[in-house]
C-alpha cells in the first residue's frame, strides 16, 4: 500500500484532471523552449555553465573561510549577522528581531528558505501578519497552499481561478479574467500592505564574500519596495548562496534569468551593502539546516550548486505531468527529489523514483549539476536503507531473474510481443494496468531483435 503522502498517490490526483495536466505540461514546455532560445543566443553559453560550476564547487570546498569573510565584510558595513543551525533557530532569530522592534506587519519577497523553514505560519502563530509580495506567492498564500514551483509559484492555477480568488478576497469584479485588470488590482492591494509594513524580509540569491553584500533578483521590484519603506530589513539565506568575488556575480546573472524564464536578465538585480540610511537596520540570517551534511557528502554535494532557476522542473516530463504539490516538498522537481531525501529519506523515499532518467534536467542545469546521476544514486541508497516499496523490491527481484537468464529473457520477450498483439485494448489500457494511464505503447514487432539479426545474417 503506497504512503498517502507519496509522489505516485499525489501525482495520480493531479493527472486525474486531464485538462489541467495537459495545460500544465504545455505551459512549462513553453518556458523551457524560451530558455533554449535565450541560451542559443549566447555563443559562450557552455563556457558560462562550466565557469559557474567551477565557482560553486570552489565555494563549497572553501565554505567556512568564505562565510567568515562574508560575515567580517558585512559587519564592517553595519550589517548584523546571525547564524542558525536549523529551521527552528532561524525562526526564533527572526521572531526575536521582530519582537525587539515591536513589528506587527511584515512584507516579504520571495524566499524559498523561509518556505523551507515554514516561517509564515510560525510568525502568524505569534501574532505577526506576514504578506508575500511576489504576485505568485501572494496568490498561493491567499489560497492557503504552498508554492508548486520555485520561480512560478502559482503555475498550477488558471486565471479563472485567480479571478474568483481575487473577487472573494479583495473584491474584484466577479468573473474577471483579464490579466492586466487582475494584476492592477493586486498592485493596488499590495501597495497598501507595503505602506503599512513595519519590516521587510527578503531572501538572497547571491551573497558575495569579498564585499559582504547580498543580491536579490526579482521581476516585480517587490523586494526593493519592501526594503525601502520600513526601517528594518531582514535577509534570510542558506549558506550555499555564497560566491567568492564580485566579479563572479556576472556569470550567474547571465545564466539565472535565461535558464528560469528565457529573459536576458531579471528586471531588478538589487545589491544590498548595509542599512539604507542612519536609523535603519539590516540583518542577515545565515542558515545551515542540513546543508553542512550535504557538503560532506561526495555523492550529493553538487546539488548545493543550485541557483534556484527552476529549469530542471520546466524540462522534467514527470514534474510537468504531475504538478509541484505531488512532491510534498518545498523544492519540487528533480533538484527537490535529491534534496528532500537528504533531509528525510524515509518520508521522501518515493521522490528519486519520480524520474525517467532521461537526463534532460542535467542538460539544462546552468551550473551543471549531474541531477539524473544523483537521482540514480539515491535509488541505490534507498535500497541499502531498506526503504524501497515492496512492489519495487519484488519487481527488481523478478527483473533480475529474467535478465539473468537468456532463456527466460527470450521467453518473456515472446510473451510480451504476443500478448500486446492479441490482448483486447480495454485490457491493456484499463484500471487493472495503472502504467497505461496517459501512455500509448507502439505496435510490437513480430520478430525479436535476435530473430531479425539472425535472419539478415543468413540472407547476407
Amino acid at each position: 500500500m503506497a504512503d498517502q503522502a507519496s509522489h505516485p498517490v499525489k501525482a495520480a490526483a493531479f493527472v486525474a484532471n486531464r485538462e489541467r495536466a495537459k495545460w500544465h505540461d504545455n505551459t512549462l514546455w513553453f518556458v523551457r523552449s524560451k530558455r533554449d532560445k535565450a541560451a542559443s543566443a549566447v555563443p559562450e553559453w557552455e563556457t558560462l555553465r562550466e565557469r559557474a560550476s567551477q565557482i560553486k564547487q570552489y565555494a563549497l570546498a572553501n565554505l567556512p573561510t568564505l562565510l567568515e569573510q562574508f560575515e567580517e565584510q558585512a559587519k564592517a558595513r553595519g550589517v548584523h549577522v546571525h547564524w542558525a543551525k536549523d529551521a527552528a533557530e532561524h525562526n526564533q532569530i527572526v521572531l526575536g528581531l521582530l519582537t525587539k522592534h515591536s513589528v506587527k506587519r511584515v512584507v516579504k519577497s520571495k524566499s524559498m528558505l523561509t518556505e523551507e523553514c515554514h516561517l509564515n505560519p510560525f510568525l502568524e502563530r505569534h501574532g505577526i501578519e506576514v504578506v508575500d509580495t511576489d504576485l505568485g506567492e501572494w496568490i498561493v498564500q491567499l489560497r492557503q497552499e504552498p508554492p508548486s514551483h520555485i520561480v512560478m509559484p502559482a503555475i498550477h492555477t488558471k486565471r479563472e481561478e485567480i479571478g474568483e480568488l481575487f473577487h472573494e478576497k479583495i473584491g474584484t469584479e466577479k468573473g474577471a479574467t483579464d490579466p492586466q485588470y487582475l494584476t492592477e488590482a493586486a498592485r493596488q492591494e499590495l501597495r497598501q500592505r507595503f505602506l503599512a509594513a513595519d519590516a521587510g524580509l527578503t531572501g538572497v540569491n547571491f551573497a558575495i564574500a569579498e564585499t559582504g553584500g547580498v543580491v536579490v533578483c526579482t521581476n516585480e521590484g517587490n523586494a526593493d519596495l519592501g526594503t525601502s519603506l520600513p526601517k528594518l530589513h531582514i535577509a534570510c539565506m542558506g549558506i550555499e548562496k555564497i560566491i567568492p568575488r564580485a566579479k563572479d556575480l556576472g556569470v550567474f546573472l547571465r545564466l539565472l534569468a535565461r535558464s528560469a524564464t528565457g529573459q536576458p536578465i531579471t528586471t531588478y538585480s538589487t545589491h544590498f551593502h548595509g542599512p539604507r540610511e542612519p536609523g535603519c537596520e539590516m540583518h542577515i540570517v545565515l542558515v545551515d539546516n542540513g546543508r553542512s551534511d550535504l557538503v560532506a557528502s561526495e555523492e550529493f554535494r553538487r546539488s548545493l550548486n543550485c541557483i534556484r532557476c527552476g529549469a530542471c522542473m520546466n524540462t522534467c516530463p514527470v514534474y510537468r505531468r504531475s504538478g509541484g504539490h505531488s512532491y510534498s516538498n518545498t523544492v519540487p522537481g528533480p533538484i527537490g527529489s535529491i534534496l528532500a531525501p537528504s533531509f528525510d529519506a524515509k518520508q521522501h523515499n518515493s521522490l528519486p523514483h519520480a524520474c525517467s532518467l532521461c537526463a534532460s534536467c542535467s542538460d539544462v542545469c546552468p551550473v551543471k549539476i549531474n541531477l539524473h546521476e544523483q537521482l540514480y544514486t539515491w535509488r541505490s541508497k534507498l535500497a541499502l536503507k531498506g526503504l524501497l516499496a515492496p512492489s519495487k523490491r519484488w519487481g527488481m527481484w523478478l527483473a533480475g531473474k529474467v535478465l539473468g537468464s537468456a532463456a527466460l529473457f527470450r521467453w518473456a520477450g515472446w510473451m510480451g510481443r504476443t500478448a500486446l498483439r492479441w490482448l483486447p485494448r480495454w485490457l491493456v489500457y484499463s484500471p487493472l494496468n495503472p502504467w497505461g494511464k496517459q501512455r500509448e505503447l507502439p505496435t510490437p514487432p513480430r520478430q525479436s531483435f535476435r530473430e531479425l539479426y539472425r535472419q539478415r545474417r543468413n540472407n547476407s
